[in-house]
């Protein structure tokens, strides 16, 4: 095989260098693409709402009065157990048990993890019997609720 002289290229460093400023301009660009749809997809400052809040780092909590669509309504149960109610703080979850009069029977849940949205200062009277709690449940489950406070006792147990 003959020897050949080796082969140069004239104008490499250039070339080099355009490849280099036009991968440069190129990630520039990109990222300029990225920064204007992220501003447009963002919350708008003006707008408030969900969004807004979420923005701040503010936890997202259920609306108030509404559950994946279902109409939440405030409902007052007394419980049996005055001492019970002293524990509870609004915003925690409770179950609402009915017993029978008196303890007897069997006990049946009649709400589950419900929210406790206030707790009234107890009443002076200790003849009143047990103490109140407002929770927020659906419209049907407080129907329930006011049915078994008339004729049973109730009790609360955390979730």
């Amino acid at each position: 095989m003959p020897h050949f002289a080796p082969v140069r290229v004239r104008g490499g460093r250039r070339a080099l260098h355009r490849l280099v400023a036009h991968r440069r301009r190129a990630l520039a660009a990109g990222l300029a693409v990225t920064a204007a749809a992220l501003v447009a997809a963002g919350p708008h400052p003006g707008a408030g709402g969900q969004d807004a809040r979420r923005a701040r780092g503010h936890p997202v909590a259920d609306p108030v009065g509404e559950r994946h669509g279902t109409r939440l309504v405030a409902a007052p149960v007394r419980i049996a157990d005055a001492g019970t109610v002293r524990l509870l703080r609004p915003g925690d979850r409770v179950d609402v048990v009915a017993t029978g009069e008196g303890g007897a029977g069997d006990a049946s849940v009649i709400a589950r993890g419900v929210r406790v949205t206030k707790v009234p200062e107890p009443e002076a009277d200790p003849a009143a019997g047990g103490a109140l709690v407002v929770v927020s449940v659906p419209r049907a489950t407080a129907h329930r609720l006011v049915g078994a406070g008339t004729t049973e006792r109730l009790a609360v147990t955390l979730c």
